[in-house]
C-alpha cells in the first residue's frame, strides 16, 4: 500500500521539510559529502522518519546557521511542505553570507 501522494519518490533523495511553526529541516541525501541524510519512512498520517538531518535557522544579522539534528521524526499534522532540493544549487550557496528574516509560522 502506498501513502503520501509523492512521497514514495522522495525516498533517497535530498529533500527539505518546512513546518509549520517555521522551521526548515533539510536531509542532505547520499550524493552530499559533507552532511549524509536519508528520508527513511513516513505512515498514511505523513509522518516522517529523516536521518542525519539539520535544521537551517535564519537571520537577518548572521549567516544561516546550520544544527544537526540527527534521527528526526516530524508528526505529519506538523509539516507545510516537503519538496525535493537541487543539490547541485544548494552545494553552490554560501549560508555564511545569506540573511534571511527567520521563518514565520503558518497559520491556518
Amino acid at each position: 500500500m502506498s501513502y503520501g501522494p509523492g512521497l514514495q519518490s522522495l525516498i533517497d533523495q535530498t529533500i527539505s521539510v518546512i513546518t509549520n511553526d517555521g522551521r526548515h529541516i533539510v536531509v542532505i541525501g547520499p550524493a552530499e559529502l559533507v552532511l549524509n541524510g536519508i528520508l527513511k519512512g513516513f505512515d498514511q498520517a505523513t509522518n516522517i522518519i529523516l536521518d542525519e538531518s539539520h535544521e537551517r535557522v535564519y537571520s537577518t544579522k548572521e549567516g544561516v546557521q546550520q544544527l544537526v539534528l540527527g534521527l528526526y521524526i516530524i508528526r505529519g499534522d506538523n509539516i507545510s511542505v516537503v519538496g525535493e532540493l537541487d543539490e547541485e544549487l544548494d552545494a553552490n550557496l554560501d549560508l555564511s553570507k545569506l540573511r534571511a528574516h527567520p521563518l514565520k509560522p503558518v497559520i491556518h
